[in-house]
């Protein structure tokens, strides 16, 4: 028969394992070596692919640097790296496609990190720290009947 645990202690007592520590994260690869990992952010959607190498990162056959101009998207495309102590040290190949610059540079984060918690599970704790494994769920807010844009009314005129 069962034994009925109704404190802590008791459940000390059982020896029985967390269910986190009992299971061990292993790397999800492909057959060439490679995490693969969906990144999203508005309309924007990026594939994307990681495999040990000299950190160069192209963006839909692009360098980096011809795809994203502005200095910003790249601190932005990089910050995966920077806090799981990584940089220079993985090869990213990814497409991405909708949106703007901006909502394509997020989700190339957003899919740079999952691609890293793929590739070596024991950085998921410092990506999801950091708040880079979370998916921004803000996205544009529809235009309503009767109204300019999403919210803005139409100018009033007493005349």
């Amino acid at each position: 028969m069962a034994q009925t645990i109704t404190s802590l202690a008791d459940l000390k007592q059982t020896g029985v394992a967390p269910a986190a520590a009992a299971e061990t994260a292993e790397p999800k690869l492909d057959k060439h070596g490679r995490a693969y990992a969906t990144g999203k952010r508005k309309d924007a959607v990026a594939r994307v692919w990681i495999k040990p190498g000299k950190g160069v990162i192209s963006v839909n056959g692009r360098d980096i640097g011809v795809y994203f101009a502005r200095p910003v998207l790249r601190m932005m495309i990089n910050q995966p790296f920077q806090v799981a102590g990584r940089t220079q040290q993985f090869d990213v190949m990814c497409t991405v496609a909708g949106g703007g610059l901006s909502g394509q540079a997020g989700a190339l984060r957003h899919g740079i990190s999952k691609a890293l918690t793929y590739f070596e599970p024991g950085l998921r704790p410092a990506l999801k720290a950091a708040g880079l494994l979370t998916r921004d769920p803000r996205v544009v807010e529809r235009k309503k009947y009767g109204k300019a844009k999403a919210r803005r009314s139409f100018q009033f005129s007493k005349r």
